[in-house]
């Protein structure tokens, strides 16, 4: 029986053309034998096609069509048209199209996209004449009232146009209450908060802001004044306190004891909240006067590399790794904290420049101390932080030292405590051998050294 009797048994052989059935033996047998009787089906779009091809040029793939790109269709269009019209032999110079992609290159691409806007459009206005850090500004966009537990405090909220981050100023100062002048020492306030922001600012707006003296109440709703002169400081008043501070949630929000920045936060409140002694000759009225200082507390958690990376340090931490081989094993370096916008705040507090105080910084770290004094920060003492638990275990009393840390308030989840243990023990031991941090190893004790 016929193949295409096997194909098509219900239809008669007429019904069939001729050139279906050889097709059909061509596509079914084996191996063709014969001679080729019929062209290829797509025979007829070879000539388009090339002619296409050649019309574009060697340099055009099919590629370039992603990119929007048809030089061939649209630059060269006329000259084409010219030449084939004149329909001579010469050589014709054909013009080379040089191809530019609509997308970027590949490095460029895979780039995380970094805005370069500023945050804020104002300047901060300046104290003291050029400075290192000229090119990064600050502006205060809020301030409140903050009672703690060792005083009030007014909180300043900043955004800066370095970065998205809202920095903060933990401002201790009870002349703040009061636009009297004739107190002993200027008060700390806010030079971009107190300024005009525009011209149809209302009094209202700027309390609600935060730009106003004393305690605000439904009673006393007092809006400051921009401050056009810099308060002269007075040699006889001690430099406020100042601690620049860097978040830390484990430590601060949830008490971890893997760390002493809880501890360290609320120290540092409770030491700017102190009376501060006056030497003989400052007044003849009064031999102390209300502590004043600031904490600026800035967002950079652990030591720079964010929250994550602290987490994923903490486990190799627990590997048997210290805190600063935990930071290299992830890619960080030890420490990445900047202090270019901390300085630019104690600037608009009228803080660390030549022509105002000084400041008595709050620390153990020595390069804390260096890098601020390169952006300009005029530092006239440092002031030793000892761990609580430490100060405890260098009296003679030991046992009765300890039963003193109760439970008291405090700013942070530690409160009034002392963090201790031999995580604590170990990340400190670590600050002070492999970051220089100058604190008296002997008053470790044991712990320290397993």
């Amino acid at each position: 029986m016929a193949l295409t009797d096997s194909f098509y048994p219900n239809i008669s052989s007429p019904l069939l053309a001729e050139s279906d059935t050889a097709l059909l033996d061509v596509l079914t047998s084996p191996r063709w034998q014969g001679v080729q009787k019929f062209s290829r089906r797509d025979a007829a779009l070879d000539p388009l096609l090339l002619a296409v091809a050649a019309s574009a040029g060697t340099h055009t793939t099919r590629n370039h069509y992603h990119h929007d790109f048809f030089p061939g269709a649209q630059a060269d269009a006329v000259a084409r048209g010219k030449r084939a019209a004149e329909n001579t032999n010469k050589p014709q110079e054909r013009k080379r199209m040089s191809y530019v992609s609509k997308q970027g290159p590949r490095r460029l691409r895979l780039q995380p996209t970094i805005s370069l806007q500023p945050a804020i459009t104002s300047q901060v206005i300046s104290l003291a004449g050029p400075s290192p850090i000229s090119s990064i500004e600050v502006k205060c966009m809020a301030r409140t009232r903050i009672p703690t537990p060792y005083g009030p405090a007014f909180l300043h909220l900043y955004h800066n146009n370095r970065d998205n981050k809202e920095h903060l100023a933990i401002v201790v100062d009870s002349a703040q209450y009061s636009d009297d002048s004739s107190v002993l020492a200027p008060p700390i306030r806010s030079r971009s908060l107190d300024a005009v922001w525009n011209d149809d600012e209302t009094d209202m707006d700027r309390i609600v802001r935060g730009a106003y003296v004393g305690k605000l109440s439904a009673t006393s709703q007092h809006p400051s004044r921009p401050s056009l002169h810099q308060p002269s400081p007075t040699a006889s008043i001690p430099s406020p306190l100042v601690r620049i501070h860097s978040e830390c949630f484990t430590g601060e929000t949830v008490g971890s004891m893997r760390c002493d920045c809880g501890e360290q936060l609320d120290e540092a409140i409770r030491l700017i909240s102190q009376p501060i002694s006056l030497p003989n000759n400052a007044s003849p009225n009064s031999r102390t006067i209300p502590g004043r200082g600031a904490v600026i507390y800035l967002k950079q958690e652990g030591r720079g590399i964010g929250l994550l990376s602290k987490i994923r340090a903490y486990n190799l931490q627990d590997l048997g790794h210290d805190t600063v081989t935990a930071n290299l094993m992830l890619g960080h370096q030890a420490d990445e904290r900047g202090y270019e916008i901390a300085v630019a705040i104690l600037r608009d507090l009228g803080l660390g420049s030549e022509l105002g105080e000084g400041v008595r910084l709050l620390t153990n770290n020595p390069d804390k101390v260096q890098a601020l004094e390169k952006e300009g920060l005029r530092v006239v003492e440092r002031v030793q932080m000892v761990p609580r638990s430490w100060k405890h275990r260098s009296h003679s009393q030991a046992d009765a030292g300890e039963a003193d840390l109760g439970k008291t308030a405090g700013v942070t989840m530690i409160g009034g405590e002392a963090v201790r243990g031999e995580d604590l023990d170990k990340y400190l031991r670590t600050k002070i051998l492999r970051m220089g941090h100058m604190l008296p190893l002997y008053l470790a004790g044991g712990q320290a050294e397993s």
